[in-house]
Formats: C-alpha cells, structure tokens, sequence
C-alpha cells in the first residue's frame, strides 16, 4: 500500500504542471513565454485586457472584433473615433506595427510600433483569447 501511494504521489507531481497548463487561458509559446507576458512586456503600461479597466490607454478585453474608439468612457482622439476600423487579426498586427500609419494623429505616443512579427502575433492571439 505504502509503495502504491508513494507511485500515485510521483505522478501526481510528474503531471500536475501539464494539468495546470491545459486548465490556463494563457497558453505558453515554445520559449515558455506566455501571451500575458508577451503582453505585459509590451502593452500592460498604458492598457490592461481586463474588461472595464481602462487606463491611459482603452481596456483591450474583447478588442477583436470590436469597432476602433468604441469602449464606453474611454477618452479616445477624434482620429480613432472617427476611424473606420473594426478590430481582426489584420487590423491589430499592422496597428502594433505602426499605430500612426493605421491612424494619423492617434494617442498612442510615445509608442511607434513593434517591428517583431512573433512578438505582434503573440500579441494578436493574447487578445484573441480574452483572457479575464
């Protein structure tokens, strides 16, 4: 019996870590690198993807396919409320790309744009998950 409960603690703790990660709504690229962090190294100082928490910048919580400057109460600049967007994979990769060339005269300065394909995707399919 003792051997039998000492197997089953064994595996218990071999695949604990796989049980956690196929529970989490945050899925781990192949350099171990979450959405979340991808996320929060980049965006998380002026956004946050839980919804209704806006900050400097809009909450970005179910952004996909939602128009551009539509999240009640936020302050947005008359550019992105009038722009004619509605947010998809496409939309949101060439904006994190380059924000002003998307739409002139936004608020998002002093970011310019991230260059990094992967970085950007990973971006892209964080938001896409709607995390909470």
């Amino acid at each position: 019996m003792r051997i039998l409960l000492i197997g089953l603690g064994a595996l218990s703790v071999a695949f604990a870590p796989a049980a956690f990660a196929a529970d989490s709504d945050i899925a781990n690229d192949a350099t171990g690198t979450s959405g979340a962090e991808v996320f929060n190294n980049n965006c998380r100082t002026c956004h946050s993807w839980k919804k209704n928490d806006n900050r400097l910048g809009p909450s970005l919580h179910g952004v996909v396919g939602r128009k551009a400057g539509a999240v009640e109460g936020f302050n947005y600049s008359a550019a992105m409320r009038e722009a004619k967007i509605t947010w998809d994979e496409g939309t949101l990769d060439k904006f994190i790309a380059n924000p002003d060339g998307v739409v002139p005269n936004n608020n998002m300065k002093p970011f310019t744009g991230i260059s990094d394909i992967k970085t950007r995707k990973d971006i892209v399919d964080f938001l896409k998950s709607n995390p909470d």
